[in-house]
């Protein structure tokens, strides 16, 4: 198969039937053989009827249905897990993402070599101070952290390498930093392409201000985990000895001061209770930090959806 295209859904029911055409007319008219991968992220309208209508007019519209809704990341991993296509290919429901872009964005992962092409909404016609002013922000830190060189991250409409999206996880509010998590994977081949933004032509905004403050949290967790979820001591162990010898030095001065000054008793100094909360954080540092970490990233249910239905897809997630 050429193309997996991956759908992440919530409340679409109006724009569905319009844009399988579109999606349909482009890859009939490029000889692409192809899978629609619908999911359903716990839509309370109709949806996920749509879609089951689609399916009795298309066979290789398939569809995923979660019980309740998990998220953008949740959608996307489920989606990945089920693509066949040696190229998948992400974009919204809502029509803001233009299916034109499918052969460009195509031929970029086959013929140019590839491993995730994004797309850059280079003209946006989302609200300027809501939207556009904390996107810039966010992907200028996002680009500084991951050394990434990325106008747009959190873009919808991407291609990936079908052997990228089977060798990483997308969890929690990770989908914004899928190209971080594929450079972590060992896939250095990142590029990026001019796309066409469409102004909304159904439905609401999903997303609203607290998704750039949950984006800057997942960051700094994606760093930490991507850097050291194979040697966290090196981070908590450098950084918990930075405050166990500064301790450690502090009450050496306090010893040497004692016999220096044996008049001054020394619980009466400052320095006292500094050095006694600077070893106590190097210990919980060493102790409690990294532990925490490594426990939330192997949790073994972090990534258990309720699946209610499943059209077009095998138990195996084909």
């Amino acid at each position: 198969m050429d193309i997996s295209i991956v759908v992440p859904l919530l409340n679409e029911e109006e724009s569905l039937p319009e844009l399988c055409a579109w999606i349909e007319r482009v890859v009939t008219a490029n000889n692409y053989s192809y899978e629609i991968i619908m999911i359903d992220d716990g839509s309370t309208d109709e949806s996920w009827t749509v879609i089951e209508q689609l399916r009795l007019k298309n066979a290789n519209i398939k569809g995923i249905r979660f019980q309740r809704n998990y998220g953008k990341s949740a959608a996307l991993n489920e989606g990945f897990k089920a693509a066949q296509g040696k190229v998948v290919i992400t974009m919204d429901a809502d029509m803001q993402d233009s299916p034109d872009e499918i052969p460009g964005l195509y031929q970029m992962i086959v013929q140019e070599g590839f491993d995730l092409v994004s797309g850059w909404k280079k003209v946006r016609y989302d609200n300027t101070l809501t939207k556009n002013i904390p996107s810039k922000f966010f992907n200028w830190a996002t680009r500084r952290m991951s050394k990434i060189q990325l106008h747009d991250f959190n873009c919808g409409l991407k291609a990936y390498r079908n052997k990228v999206v089977k060798c990483i996880e997308v969890y929690g509010e990770m989908h914004r930093y899928i190209p971080v998590l594929a450079k972590w994977a060992g896939f250095k081949k990142i590029g990026e392409k001019v796309v066409e933004h469409r102004k909304r032509k159904y439905g609401t905004t999903k997303f609203g201000w607290e998704r750039f403050v949950n984006g800057f949290l997942d960051l700094a967790s994606i760093t930490f985990v991507g850097k050291y979820s194979k040697r966290p001591m090196h981070f908590f162990g450098l950084w918990g000895s930075a405050f166990l010898i500064s301790g450690f030095l502090m009450v050496l001065y306090l010893v040497i001061s004692k016999f220096i000054q044996p008049e001054y008793a020394l619980t009466n100094r400052p320095v006292f209770y500094i050095s006694l909360t600077a070893m106590v954080m190097g210990t919980l540092l060493f102790i409690a930090g990294f532990l925490g970490e490594l426990i939330s990233r192997n949790s073994p249910g972090r990534n258990f959806y309720l699946i209610e239905k499943k059209i077009g897809i095998d138990k195996n997630g084909a």
